[in-house]
């Protein structure tokens, strides 16, 4: 008996704004929605962990060269926090290392949330992605190794008690990137002086993008192919903080080339973070990539599409 053919992987160009469920990992999601939307090229911005679930933005095609972007964007989560019980992995993964008896006031949990709000240090744990000399640190963790850590800076936004029913304590927050909501609850807990892992955590934004968008996987399988492509959002969803600028079709097939332009005096003024923009030719409305305004009105190509890719009319309006 003969095997079916491979269908061909197509080009495919777009954001997936995926609702993860618990239990797998980052990867394993990515290659199954890469599969249903037969894509040849795809890319995650950022993991969360397997017992993690809401919004993992998925990349296809051309999106792939902006996924940097959502990986520095800051991320919105609600988590339940469970005070009085400690594990290994900080979460509901590990094994329990310590139990203390929980006698804790509304009053003191806001009294402590407010330590945690703002810049603040923290040392990620064992039981990461990060490397050490090659090896992630989850290896040496399960080889029963603790190595020195040092501790980094970043930002709490928002911490907010969303509900407390001892023991499980429900938080809201919103971080810089790079921030382990595992560690920000065993902290808490420790300041609390009963210690805590976390039960729960669900990711419900990512810069701007939000987990009402989001379809899960098993509706994804559901849909019949042209709907599946449907779903994705398009290309500059990623790029929607950068101020936009059109180009006539000549300078954008200089820009297309990676040419420095200069575009005059008046494009100084553009209001931009660090100088992005996203960038369409006007003709056509199709995104060409992003650039930095610099000095005098020059715009420098920053990432390029490899051909443009056409817009949703919102983004161009």
């Amino acid at each position: 008996m003969t095997k079916p053919e491979k269908r061909p992987r197509v080009p495919v160009h777009g954001v997936l704004l995926l609702d993860k469920a618990a239990g797998g990992s980052s990867n394993d999601v990515l290659i199954q929605a890469k599969r249903l939307l037969n894509a040849e090229k795809a890319g995650h911005t950022g993991t969360l962990d397997p017992f993690a679930t809401g919004l993992l933005p998925l990349c296809f095609g051309e999106a792939t060269k902006f996924a940097q972007d959502l990986l520095d964007a800051d991320k919105t989560y609600e988590t339940t926090v469970h005070l009085g019980v400690t594990t290994t992995t900080g979460d509901t993964e590990g094994e329990i290392t310590a139990t203390l008896p929980v006698a804790v006031s509304v009053e003191r949990i806001e009294v402590v949330l407010a330590q945690f709000r703002g810049s603040i240090l923290q040392t990620p744990p064992m039981y990461s992605a990060l490397k050490r000399d090659g090896k992630p640190l989850y290896e040496y963790a399960r080889a029963g190794i603790t190595l020195e850590r040092e501790a980094r800076a970043l930002t709490i936004h928002l911490l907010e008690l969303i509900d407390y029913a001892a023991p499980l304590l429900r938080l809201r927050v919103t971080c810089s990137k790079g921030t382990y909501i595992r560690v920000l609850g065993e902290d808490i807990g420790a300041a609390l002086g009963c210690g805590a892992h976390l039960q729960a955590l669900r990711r419900t934004g990512v810069g701007s993008l939000v987990l009402g968008d989001a379809v899960t996987l098993e509706q994804l399988a559901g849909m019949a192919e042209a709907e599946r492509a449907a779903s994705l959002a398009p290309v500059d969803a990623l790029l929607v903080s950068f101020p936009l600028l059109s180009l006539e079709d000549e300078l954008a097939r200089r820009f297309l080339q990676g040419q420095r332009l200069s575009l005059g005096k008046e494009a100084v003024t553009l209001p931009a973070d660090e100088g992005r923009v996203r960038v369409y030719r006007a003709s056509d409305r199709c995104l060409l990539g992003t650039g930095r305004m610099q000095a005098f009105g020059v715009l420098a190509p920053e990432r390029l599409v490899s051909t443009a890719i056409g817009a949703a009319p919102s983004a161009v309006a």
